[in-house]
C-alpha cells in the first residue's frame, strides 16, 4: 500500500510540475507574440504608401523627395509610379496613403467626393507638344494647341499617345475634344505606357506627341525630338498632393500621409523643388497655396 502511494504521489508530481511548465511557456508565448505584434504593428505605421505620376519619377524630382522626407520625418516612404488615373484609383480603394498628382479637376472632384482630404497645389509645369525636327504637318511656331492637333490629324502624322489615362493623356484627350478631332486610325498610337516609354515610341517613329516639360528635359539627350507647339494656356500642368481620406479607409496610414503632405508644401522642400534641374533647365515651379 505504501509503495502504491508513493507512486501515485510521484505521479501527480509530474503532471504538476509538466502544467506548471506548460502555463510558463504559453505566457512566454503569449508575451512574444505580443511583442512581436507590437513590432509589426510599429514598422507598418512606420511606413507611407505614396502614389504618384510617372512624370515625377522619371525626372528624378522623387529620388531628392524620398531622401528629404525620410531623413527630417523618420518614416519610410514606398513609391507606387503609376499615371494620375491609375493612381487616384488606388487612393480611391484606400490601397495607398498619400497621393502626387496633376489631374486638378479629377482630384478636386474626388476630394468633394469624400475619397481624399488636405489636398494642395505643389508645383507646376507645362506641356509641350513634340515632334521630328521636319515637321510634316507644319505646326511649328503656333500658340493654339487645339489648331496644331488639327493639322496633325488632317495630315494623318501619326502621333503617340500615353493612352493610359494619366493625367497628360487626360490633357492630350481635352486638347483633341477642344479641336473638335476624334483621334482614331493608324496614324493614332495609343500605347498604355508611362510619359518615358511613349517619348522613346514617338522618337523612333519620328511622330507628334505630348509630354510634361520635365519628363522632356530629363531625356532630352536620349532622343532627337524637339519642341514645336508651347505657351498655350491650355498646356498649363499643375501637380497636388492630398492624403486618402481615414473616413473611408481606417487602415491608411493617415499620419504618415499628413507628414508628407506638410513636407511637401515646406519651404525648404519647395525650395529644392525650385533648384531641381536637368541640363541646367528648371522642370518644377514650387507654388504651394
Amino acid at each position: 500500500m505504501n509503495s502504491l502511494l508513493k507512486k501515485i504521489f510521484i505521479l501527480v508530481t509530474i503532471l504538476v510540475i509538466a502544467l506548471v511548465a506548460g502555463c510558463v511557456s504559453t505566457s512566454q508565448d503569449t508575451g512574444n507574440n505580443s511583442a512581436n505584434n507590437d513590432d509589426a504593428a510599429a514598422k507598418e505605421d512606420s511606413v507611407v504608401m505614396l502614389a504618384t505620376t510617372t512624370s515625377t519619377y522619371d525626372t528624378g524630382l522623387l529620388d531628392v523627395l524620398e531622401s528629404g522626407f525620410e531623413e527630417n520625418t523618420g518614416y519610410d516612404l514606398q513609391i507606387l509610379s503609376k499615371g494620375t488615373g491609375a493612381s487616384l484609383k488606388l487612393g480611391q480603394n484606400g490601397d495607398v496613403d498619400v497621393l502626387l498628382v496633376h489631374a486638378k479637376d479629377r482630384e478636386l472632384q474626388m476630394v468633394e467626393e469624400g475619397y481624399f482630404v488636405n489636398r494642395h497645389d505643389v508645383m507646376y509645369n507645362d506641356f509641350v507638344i513634340l515632334g521630328p525636327e521636319n515637321d510634316p504637318a507644319g505646326i511649328k511656331g503656333m500658340k493654339d494647341a487645339a489648331g496644331a492637333f488639327k493639322k496633325i490629324a488632317d495630315a494623318r502624322s501619326e502621333f503617340a499617345s500615353r493612352g493610359d489615362n494619366s493625367g497628360t493623356n487626360m490633357k492630350e484627350l481635352s486638347i483633341w475634344e477642344k479641336a473638335s478631332v476624334e483621334p482614331e486610325g493608324d496614324w493614332y498610337l495609343s500605347l498604355g505606357q508611362g510619359m518615358g516609354d511613349t517619348l522613346r515610341v514617338a522618337n523612333e517613329k519620328a511622330a507628334y506627341t505630348m509630354s510634361d516639360r520635365g519628363t522632356f528635359l530629363s531625356m532630352k539627350d536620349k532622343i532627337e525630338l524637339v519642341v514645336l507647339v508651347e505657351g498655350d494656356p491650355i498646356q498649363f500642368n499643375q501637380y497636388g498632393v492630398m492624403s486618402v481620406n481615414p473616413d473611408k479607409h481606417e487602415s491608411v496610414n493617415y499620419e504618415g500621409a499628413e507628414a508628407f503632405n506638410d513636407y511637401m508644401i515646406n519651404a525648404d522642400t519647395q525650395e529644392a523643388i525650385g533648384q531641381f534641374k536637368k541640363y541646367g533647365k528648371q522642370l518644377f515651379v514650387p507654388n504651394a497655396d
